[in-house]
């Protein structure tokens, strides 16, 4: 049987949440039925580690997103691939007009966000007139299904629906040698955020709820880098935030996660954010803010977390607090994820997918 071809483009393989995906999903296809090659706008990122050698890696070499089209067009013509699937916004929006130029491949699209809270650029949103080229689009939400519909008009039939996965083997590797960070005060409770430093994240207002937590014996770790570093260090001074300390971006996120009291997620919206089911995935108890993005689907109520309004700061605070006095059974957190995420469950879809819209 002929292998069917797929190209995978993104950007670039830094540590972030499509880039995990993507990967897994390549490492993870039937050899027997694949073809895999990864097409990226720069050869960079630490997941290149991670991607398994019979990957081939096509480098297109251009920074801007909107300077790669035309190399991504030339390779799809050279190469002739059987599916072109792009897991990252940006392109997908732009490649969405030229899908008729190649009438023997099929696309598909995974989106990554809800895209009317996070395309703002109206050159951008332009392109979504043609989203419907794709032959079929991947949401990883029912938030981000009703909002490709309702918001662009997309035909619900191209639309399916599947989670993120988590991969327990990979973190499970990596837990087997963390141990607890020395940043973590013996008689402190201990509280992990992680995440870019940007508005879309709401570390502004989990620093807000924290300046009503001054006088307790809580830490709290900001895993991350971005834009608003400078900004969100001057609110810390700002606020005199003492306990809140930031550790930049980390190699071994698990390592807080594990030992972490309460993960919080304090994004104003998401698209199915892989840092709370990673942080279930180590038996870690989360709160999340009550935003668009798939929170609901993930958040088992007093099971592997609770779901709060950050805007409310008082009420979000007491809400931390009333947690960090409860003791929660990690199995049980674990299993929540295990049973609805695991990686096997999540790529077995992934494979059906590419399947079918082959034998359209």
């Amino acid at each position: 049987m002929k292998k069917i071809s797929v190209i995978f483009i993104l950007p670039d393989l830094e540590t972030g949440g499509a880039e995990r995906i993507v990967t897994t999903i390549v490492n993870h296809l039937s050899r027997d039925r694949f073809e895999p090659k990864i097409l990226l706008l720069r050869k960079q990122g630490g997941y290149l580690n991670f991607l398994k050698k019979d990957v081939e890696i096509i480098d297109v070499n251009t920074e801007r997103i909107r300077h790669s089209l035309k190399p991504i067009l030339a390779e799809i013509y050279r190469r002739k691939p059987d599916i072109v699937f792009s897991g990252y916004g940006e392109v997908n929006a732009y490649l969405s007009l030229f899908i008729k130029l190649f009438p023997k491949t099929k696309f598909i699209a995974r989106e990554t966000n809800v895209v009317s809270e996070h395309v703002t650029r109206k050159e951008i949103k332009f392109f979504y007139n043609f989203y419907n080229n794709y032959h079929r689009i991947i949401a990883q939400s029912d938030d981000m299904m009703k909002d490709l519909t309702k918001n662009f008009r997309i035909k619900s039939g191209k639309i399916i629906k599947i989670n993120n996965p988590v991969d327990f083997d990979f973190i499970e590797e990596k837990l087997l040698t963390s141990t607890k960070p020395e940043c973590f005060k013996y008689n402190y409770k201990n509280v992990v955020a992680i995440g870019n430093l940007s508005g879309r994240k709401g570390f502004d207002n989990l620093l807000k709820v924290f300046s009503r937590l001054k006088n307790e014996n809580i830490l709290l770790h900001i895993l991350g880098d971005g834009k608003d570093k400078e900004m969100l260090h001057h609110m810390k001074e700002f606020l005199g935030l003492k306990n809140v300390i930031f550790h930049g971006r980390h190699d071994n996120p698990y390592q807080f996660l594990k030992f972490a009291d309460l993960f919080i997620l304090s994004s104003r919206y998401e698209g199915f954010p892989n840092v709370l089911l990673e942080a279930g995935a180590c038996g870690t108890y989360a709160l999340a803010n009550n935003c668009p993005g798939g929170i609901n689907e993930i958040i088992q109520n007093n099971i592997n977390g609770e779901v709060s309004d950050i805007n409310n700061h008082e009420d979000f605070s007491q809400k931390i607090m009333s947690i960090l006095h409860e003791s929660y059974d990690k199995d049980a957190i674990k299993n929540s994820i295990k049973s609805r995420f695991s990686k096997n469950i999540i790529l077995d879809r992934y494979e059906k997918v590419l399947m079918d819209v082959m034998n359209k």
